[in-house]
C-alpha cells in the first residue's frame, strides 16, 4: 500500500470551500484505478495548510492513471481556485507498524 500525502495550502478565507471541494471529489478519487481510501486533514497550527493523504495500491495508479484521467481535471476544477501555489506531494510505503 502507498500512501500519497498531498500538502496543499490554500488562500486563507477560502478553507470551508476547499473543504466542500474536496467532498464534492472524494468520489472520483475512491472509484480511481488502485485507490484505497482518502482523508482531509487541516495543520492545527496553521489552518490555512491541508494534508490529504490518499491510499494506493501503486504510485503508478496515482501518477499514471489518477493524473492522466478526466477525474484528476475534475478534481482540480473543484479545488484548484483555491490552492494557494502548487501542493507539495510525495509517496510513501510503511516499513514497520507499532500499536
Amino acid at each position: 500500500m502507498i500512501l500519497e500525502v498531498a500538502e496543499i495550502t490554500v488562500k486563507t478565507g477560502s478553507e470551508r470551500l476547499f473543504e466542500e471541494g474536496v467532498g464534492k471529489a472524494a468520489p472520483l478519487f475512491l472509484r480511481a484505478k488502485g485507490c484505497h481510501g482518502l482523508s482531509l486533514h487541516r495543520v492545527v497550527q496553521t489552518p490555512s495548510i491541508y494534508r490529504l493523504v490518499v491510499k494506493w495500491e501503486t504510485v503508478d495508479d496515482h501518477v499514471v492513471d489518477f493524473r492522466n484521467s478526466d477525474d484528476f481535471q475534475e478534481w482540480r476544477k473543484l479545488v484548484g481556485p483555491y490552492f494557494d501555489g502548487p501542493p507539495s506531494v510525495t509517496h510513501s510505503e510503511c516499513t514497520a507498524f507499532y500499536g
